[in-house]
């Protein structure tokens, strides 16, 4: 499995990373260990969570993917081989404070988060989403305390624009606080927004991506087919708007089009489509790792081979560009 660098820090990263979003709704504690046992097997080292997964389970459940992977890991016995990292903002609980990114809350995330996990630091500790209520500094100060107070190694952010982590980090080096070394936005061959700004910001900044959704929530897989309903116990199918946020991602006749295009051009080739979508995420510039996501250990197969996957062509890049460009703009970031 190949190694690199976190951006222009020194801590190294697996370029697949295991996502975990699924445990403790689509996959109960015994097949979340074996999704996790699976990756490590394969030579994956960084696992990335957050206090409020599992995705589509609502506060009722908020915490119990971290609570999986930190029974997972007392029960394995080694922490220090792993990059392990969370996020806070999403709502936990009713308190007025309860979620963003003030001071408060990031606070008590951080000792929730260390008590689920059954660790005493996070490798990386990163904003779930940009909290436009919190004053920049605020933040900042907040993660620069918990770095200075070895709870945290790093500091990243998820789903954040280009120009919101160019002044953070603006603002960071001002104050001399730890600045932005990471971001995790949505990308893949059906949505490509971040190369118009963020990868060019990540480039000149030395910022690390990672990136979620290289399979765009199992339409590459080509699963999926035009004028089929919704399967119950697919994430188009999860509760509390997740399953309506990935149908309207994604659940889109054009998009039908281009992946139908996808998979016979891919059969065509001997390509397996899932590992081809995620090694084109990994070959693309300013791409440190690619969040894998699994319900089931078998699925994560498929996507494990893109470590190993030559380098796409000159020819096959081209041909996979036009998927993108296919398909009709619409205004959306996340």
């Amino acid at each position: 499995m190949e190694i690199r660098s976190l951006g222009k820090t020194g801590l190294k990263v697996t370029k697949l990373c295991l996502g975990t979003m699924t445990f403790g709704n689509q996959a109960d504690k015994e097949t979340s260990f074996a999704i996790l046992q699976r990756a490590v097997d394969a030579g994956v080292n960084f696992i990335d969570t957050a206090d409020v997964y599992p995705l589509g389970g609502g506060t009722d459940v908020a915490g119990a993917t971290e609570s999986i992977i930190g029974n997972w890991l007392k029960a394995r016995g080694r922490r220090d081989d792993l990059v392990l990292a969370s996020k806070c903002f999403g709502k936990m609980d009713d308190g007025a404070n309860d979620q963003g990114l003030n001071r408060k809350h990031i606070m008590a995330a951080v000792e929730a988060s260390l008590r689920r996990l059954q660790t005493d630091y996070l490798d990386l500790y990163q904003a779930h989403q940009f909290d436009e209520s919190t004053p920049m500094e605020e933040t900042l100060r907040a993660f620069d305390d918990l770095v200075e107070q070895g709870k945290v190694r790093y500091i990243g952010v998820s789903n954040w624009r280009a120009w919101q982590i160019a002044k953070a980090n603006g603002i960071a080096e001002r104050r001399n606080f730890v600045r932005i070394d990471s971001v995790q936005p949505r990308y893949n061959l059906l949505f490509r927004m971040i190369e118009e700004d963020l990868v060019p910001m990540a480039i000149d900044e030395g910022v690390g991506i990672i990136s979620y959704n290289p399979l765009a929530g199992g339409m590459l897989t080509g699963r999926y087919q035009k004028g089929t309903g919704v399967e119950e116990g697919t994430r188009f199918a999860l509760k509390n708007q997740a399953g309506a946020l990935y149908q309207e991602r994604y659940w889109q006749e054009a998009t039908f089009e281009v992946v139908d295009r996808y998979t016979k051009w891919c059969a065509e080739r001997g390509y397996h489509p899932v590992t081809t979508a995620v090694a084109w995420v990994t070959q693309q510039p300013a791409i440190t790792s690619a969040i894998l996501g699994a319900s089931r250990p078998d699925q994560l197969d498929d996507s494990l081979r893109a470590a190993q996957l030559p380098p796409l062509s000159e020819d096959d890049l081209a041909w996979l560009d036009q998927l993108w460009f296919a398909l009709p703009r619409r205004r959306e970031f996340r």
